[in-house]
């Protein structure tokens, strides 16, 4: 599946959000970039609606394609729409990764995938789009336990809070999914609602 590989500053900027977590330049910066950057812009409920679904595309690493079919699939699902979306996303392997602290950002979380260092149940998953389930125990390839990426993973675990629906277990970096996340358990900086009514259209 092809992905955004540019620049993700730029976009944190342009979406005044930090996409990336930690990035010291768009603290330095935080105003949109180019030469236009600092002018005021109109906006508008359609600017702000493209926004909302840029944020949450650009945080999760998907491309719109893929972007449309989760939020249809969202949307057959029973509950709300905004809530289904973001726990879809959140369910992705890749994003679990992240979340589990065994990668510093998502694009690490899916190369780590990409690279086959992982299995989800005892089996090799080489897809970050994998959708993780309830009770799904994710465990690093015992040949890769002692490589650079998770001897450091081991080294920062507890740097940063894992959420309440997963468990790391430090020995062996195994991450036991409790439950898929309830929407306050998704401090994604995104306003699903604006998503919602975009889509709606």
């Amino acid at each position: 599946m092809a992905r955004y590989t540019g620049p993700m500053t730029r976009k944190s900027r342009r979406l005044k959000v930090d996409l990336v977590g930690g990035d010291q330049a768009f603290e330095r910066r935080p105003y949109p970039p180019g030469q236009h950057g600092r002018i005021r812009i109109k906006e508008t409920e359609y600017l702000l609606q493209m926004q909302e679904k840029q944020k949450a595309r650009f945080a999760y690493g998907v491309l719109e394609k893929q972007f449309r079919r989760y939020y249809e699939e969202a949307n057959r699902r029973q509950g709300k729409t905004g809530d289904n979306l973001l726990q879809i996303l959140e369910a992705r392997l890749d994003n679990v990764v992240y979340r589990a602290g065994l990668a510093r950002t998502r694009r690490m979380a899916r190369q780590l995938v990409n690279h086959g260092h992982f299995l989800v149940n005892g089996q090799k998953v080489d897809i970050p789009s994998y959708r993780v389930s309830q009770y799904d125990v994710i465990d690093v390839k015992p040949k890769s336990i002692n490589t650079d990426p998770f001897i450091i993973a081991k080294e920062l675990l507890g740097d940063r809070p894992v959420p309440a629906w997963l468990q790391v277990v430090p020995s062996n970096l195994r991450i036991l999914v409790h439950q898929l996340p309830e929407r306050a358990q998704i401090d994604t900086q995104v306003t699903e609602q604006l998503i919602v009514e975009l889509y709606s259209k």
